[in-house]
């Protein structure tokens, strides 16, 4: 049985995503004191008391605002439609708002059970004036300070004891029969801000997901789903647009980077969108070379490329030669992710990106090609592999008994050696070096 989810909603700035990190016991929604932080709506996984759910970040209703307010304020609506429960949380500092009464007249009308979470109550002398949060209609108030964790046992006490009752027979069913699968193979979507990243995301996943607007920056976080396909599910990551270091001027875009940055270090592939109407640019190269250097296979994606002309798409091909030439055998695909043209071709490079991640040799092929390449290039110093061995999977690893020490230019040399010998494109792989005498 899938764990029931929460939804945990408000107005901008009430603390939603310092309560969410709260209760999971780490940072990880992005906190800022600033209204409109949160955009996207960001799933986690907790428990209480042996109870698991799931917690939905949400950005805040902004009722008035302008069109991207209003995409907000649809994905909080959406995340409430979807929930087994929702925690409503206000501003206990400044009682009851305009804004904080057009959200319980919703709440009101919901089947899930609401919570009301009345935030910022960071001592005894202020939880009198709780009460007043009565009139929304919600039900008894319970005072919390988020940022101190006072109260927040309580809440989730509550919270619990409203979640769904899971059936027992199911579960138990499910944890006899459930063996530790395959770890699901993850797809990070990264690229300079403003290059249609959340537009692709919301068609892989079919449905708008991240929050799509002609402002950069719109994604301040790392959200993402997993979507079955023909070769098992794939978990996609939309993250934050990545800028320089010297373009970063605020809190929130450096933790938005150091999230997408994680992102890329945790993926099995990295989608790479490029705008093809502005080309490859400086930036786009850095941030090929952060990709390249976390070790996981790249491809490219050059977006809005039907809007070219032949002067224009011959442009790209040059910039991509001479400023990617790095990523070697990286496949380029062409698409539009507004309308859909060529995306279609992604999943089948996804699907040779993850046989090779998955691909096992058999011990005699590996000596085999081993021996070939140190009988073209011996190593320095009278270094030699004695016997190699796959050790692992995902991504393919390889054990090397050498007699000595391998110098990182010899270890880069076999590496190439044996990604063209077994025709492993850009996959990564990984090379262990163990010291055994003759």
């Amino acid at each position: 049985m899938a764990p029931p989810v929460v939804a945990v909603v408000g107005r901008p700035n009430v603390g939603k995503s310092t309560l969410l990190n709260r209760i999971v016991g780490r940072r990880e929604a992005i906190v800022e004191e600033r209204p409109g932080v949160t955009r996207d709506r960001k799933e986690v996984v907790a428990d209480w008391q042996g109870r698991e759910f799931v917690l939905v970040d949400t950005g805040g209703w902004l009722p008035g605002g302008d069109a991207l307010d209003a995409k907000v304020s649809r994905q909080s609506e959406r995340a409430i439609a979807e929930a087994d429960a929702v925690v409503f949380v206000v501003d206990g500092a400044l009682g009851i708002v305009e804004e904080d009464a057009r959200v319980a007249e919703l709440l009101r009308r919901v089947d899930a059970p609401v919570l009301l979470a009345v935030n910022k109550v960071d001592d005894t002398g202020r939880e009198p004036g709780i009460w007043e949060f009565v009139r929304l209609g919600l039900g008894d108030p319970h005072p919390v300070s988020a940022l101190h964790g006072r109260g927040t046992g309580d809440l989730l006490d509550a919270l619990v004891a409203a979640l769904p009752v899971p059936d027992v027979e199911e579960d138990a069913v499910e944890a006899a029969g459930d063996d530790e699968g395959p770890r699901v193979f993850g797809v990070a979507i990264v690229g300079r801000p403003n290059v249609g990243k959340s537009t692709l995301f919301n068609r892989l996943i079919g449905e708008d997901r991240a929050v799509v607007h002609d402002l950069p920056g719109t994604t301040r976080d790392s959200i993402d789903t997993v979507v079955d396909t023909p070769d098992g599910p794939v978990r996609f990551v939309d993250t934050a647009g990545m800028r320089r270091k010297g373009r970063i001027d605020e809190g929130t875009e450096y933790y938005s980077m150091v999230r997408a940055l994680q992102s890329v270090d945790r993926a099995d592939v990295a989608l790479l969108v490029i705008d093809a109407t502005v080309g490859v640019t400086h930036q786009d190269q850095r941030l090929a070379e952060r990709v390249d250097a976390a070790g996981c296979p790249v491809v490219v994606l050059l977006n809005k490329w039907e809007t070219l002309d032949a002067e224009q798409r011959a442009q790209v091909g040059v910039q991509l030669e001479r400023r990617l030439h790095f990523l070697g055998e990286a496949t380029v695909l062409k698409i539009s992710a507004l309308t859909g043209k060529g995306v279609h071709k992604l999943l089948p490079a996804l699907s040779a990106a993850i046989d090779d991640y998955h691909r096992r040799i058999p011990t005699r092929q590996v000596n085999t090609a081993i021996r070939a390449a140190q009988a073209a290039q011996p190593a320095p110093h009278g270094a030699r592999v004695l016997y190699a061995t796959q050790g692992a999977v995902d991504p393919p690893t390889f054990t090397l008994f050498a007699n000595k020490a391998l110098p990182p230019t010899y270890l880069r040399y076999l590496e190439r050696s044996l990604r063209e010998t077994f025709d492993l494109g850009a996959t990564p792989l990984k090379l262990r070096v163990r010291r055994r005498s003759e």
